[in-house]
């Protein structure tokens, strides 16, 4: 339940539309809900301004309908990550207003407003690492974040990065995806003055080690200002960007007096 619920229940049991006995019923799954093999946060967005997210990965499909059916009910945005087509169209009969984000393997319900804050612009070295960069983007959206992307402007074509330059000086925070030799977040931190988010990808020949290689680039990295997720985390990047992109403008909870 989010803050904006918990004011919104409280203020119904004060004015009367809503008995004691009914909002203790509506809290009674606060602050977690136990469903035998998982045990869901339903506080988290209380804490955190965002629901939990439901990670399918390494979950059967019956378990991921049940908890994404109980995230559902709880209200708010929801985002299920990692999730198989086989996984997407169970969860997607759950509710109308669910999409499937194919690339970046995602399905959400987006109950955000159209217009959305701040500025995050996410970038890819190549095509091949978009589904990771598509995971971001789509990520951040939900969450709230307005975002922008510019892919494949890696560093075998700089000039197609440069002759673009202008846009990202406009960046609040900026998502810099890359495998293979994983450079390009040091250039792009070498020329603007806004965080970047570094991910290296799993793409690459041998040597690369499954995005190891550009991992260790990143986190050597010379450009300053430059923080780094782990490999693939495209989740991790667009939750991380958000929040940085959010800050100054979150509503935050008010202080116990």
């Amino acid at each position: 339940m989010s803050p904006e619920g918990i004011e919104q229940l409280l203020t119904d049991v004060r004015t009367g539309r809503m008995t004691v006995a009914r909002a203790v019923q509506r809290l009674r799954s606060l602050p977690f809900e136990n469903l035998g093999f998982a045990s869901l946060d339903h506080h988290r967005s209380l804490r955190q301004g965002f629901p939990e997210v439901l990670l399918c990965e390494g979950k059967t499909v019956k378990q991921s309908v049940a908890i994404a059916r109980a995230l559902i009910k709880n209200g708010g945005p929801f985002l299920a990550t990692r999730a198989e087509p086989g996984v997407a169209k169970a969860i997607l009969k759950l509710d109308r207003r669910a999409r499937y984000h194919a690339e970046a393997r995602i399905v959400a319900i987006d109950r955000k407003p159209a217009r959305r804050a701040g500025h995050i612009l996410v970038l890819t070295a190549g095509t091949a690492d978009v589904p990771v960069a598509e995971e971001a983007r789509v990520t951040a959206e939900v969450m709230g974040s307005h975002v922008e992307t510019l892919y494949d402007v890696g560093v075998a074509g700089l000039h197609r990065l440069l002759g673009r330059k202008e846009r990202l000086f406009e960046a609040r925070v900026a998502v810099v995806v890359a495998g293979m030799d994983g450079v390009l977040p040091s250039v792009v931190g070498g020329l603007v003055d806004c965080p970047v988010v570094a991910v290296p990808t799993s793409r690459g020949y041998g040597a690369s080690f499954g995005g190891l290689a550009a991992l260790l680039t990143m986190l050597n990295s010379c450009a300053a200002g430059v923080g780094v997720m782990n490999i693939d985390n495209g989740f991790g990047a667009g939750c991380l960007a958000h929040r940085i992109n959010m800050m100054g403008n979150a509503a935050r909870l008010p202080a116990a007096t």
